[in-house]
């Protein structure tokens, strides 16, 4: 009974021994047959660096001001029996807006008017008695007076009424009207916006070291979110004379030419201040960057080296890590990791990894311009 059940123990060493050498030799085949397999290229897309020259800049936030606007409201207070305008009109200085009621008031200057005229004979009167001496100079200065204040009535009583005459102070386009005929104003009531569109002012603030490099006349380009791509040209007109003291920034405004009145006071502004500076600098598109928190990197396009016993025409992907600078639309500078003439990977860079065998296919290439323009729809 021993004896067989030694037997049995030996057969089923044996058994799993050969199935173990077996599975041993599969393994062995598989991970040989994997060292033997290479890997497919992958298709990249590639561009050459090439050194530009680009014009410094300050770029800055701002506001789009008119030259001249005001919202436009009454002096005195009265009722509208009058109103000459519709909202979004053009205006000439000296346009009637709106017109209160001065019926009393006329009716009050006529009252005044015949005082004065009264106070004028009494006073002419007074001159031919004093001439012949028949009364007394006393009598001849109450006369004076009479007139004078008679007179200063007339005038005070015509300037409340001019008052009451509202019209444009200056050129420009209003805006929506905020009153109706009949409607009893206060003093102060807003009536309408008036705005003064061509040119236009665009505000904004630099830190106070660019003041060394800033002046009157240089040329800005300002963009605006309503017309997204667009530069709008213009020119630095004036410089504070004081630096903010809770920002340490300078105000600065540039004028803009506005003829078709596109850019409206209120619109935020990007700015970029052009400097008679130039620089150089290696660019590549932004989308050859991978961006990560250790650091950004391009693939640079090598060959594998004579050593690694790939074919002559074999191309690798090389990680290389970048310094960046600023960036102007699709391109961003490139201060040190590449060299003019370095051939970049600039689409396909998820599926690299260091030392994958890639293969060019430039069919299909992002964006590379420094100052990209919306297609015409």
């Amino acid at each position: 009974m021993l004896k067989r059940t030694f037997l049995m123990l030996g057969a089923i060493a044996v058994v799993v021994a050969v199935l173990a050498f077996i599975k041993y030799r599969q393994i062995s085949a598989m991970i040989a047959a994997g060292k033997a397999a290479k890997q497919p290229p992958v298709a990249v897309a590639s561009t050459t660096a090439a050194a530009q020259v680009w014009q410094r800049q300050f770029h800055a936030v701002g506001s789009v001001v008119a030259v001249k606007g005001v919202t436009v409201s009454n002096e005195l207070a009265g009722t509208i029996r009058k109103i000459a305008f519709e909202s979004g009109d053009r205006v000439k200085q000296g346009d009637l807006l709106v017109q209160l009621d001065i019926a009393p008031d006329e009716a009050q200057l006529r009252g005044l008017k015949a005082q004065a005229e009264l106070s004028k004979l009494n006073l002419d009167r007074a001159q031919d008695l004093r001439r012949n001496n028949t009364n007394a100079q006393a009598d001849l200065d109450a006369a004076q007076a009479q007139y004078d204040q008679a007179v200063a009535a007339v005038d005070a009583l015509a300037a409340t009424i001019a008052k009451k005459v509202i019209t444009a102070p200056f050129d420009g386009r209003l805006g929506i009207r905020q009153v109706d005929l009949g409607q009893y104003l206060a003093a102060g009531t807003p009536i309408v916006s008036l705005q003064a569109l061509n040119p236009v002012y665009v505000d904004f603030s630099l830190p106070q070291q660019d003041v060394v490099e800033l002046q009157i006349g240089q040329t800005v380009q300002v963009r605006v979110d309503a017309y997204d791509g667009e530069n709008f040209p213009g020119t630095v007109t004036a410089i504070n004379s004081k630096v903010d003291d809770a920002t340490r920034n300078i105000e600065v405004q540039a004028t803009l030419p506005n003829p078709q009145e596109r850019l409206k006071p209120g619109m935020f502004a990007s700015v970029d201040v052009v400097l008679p500076q130039k620089d150089r600098f290696v660019t590549l598109p932004q989308a050859a960057v991978v961006y990560n928190p250790y650091g950004d990197a391009v693939y640079v396009i090598e060959k594998p080296g004579a050593d690694a016993g790939a074919a002559a025409d074999a191309l690798v992907a090389r990680q290389r890590f970048v310094q960046l600078g600023e960036t102007r639309g699709d391109q961003v500078a490139v201060l040190k990791g590449i060299n003019p003439g370095d051939q970049v990977v600039t689409a396909g860079q998820l599926k690299l990894r260091n030392g994958a065998a890639v293969q060019i296919n430039n069919s299909a290439q992002p964006g590379d311009n420094p100052a990209p323009q919306l297609p015409n729809t």
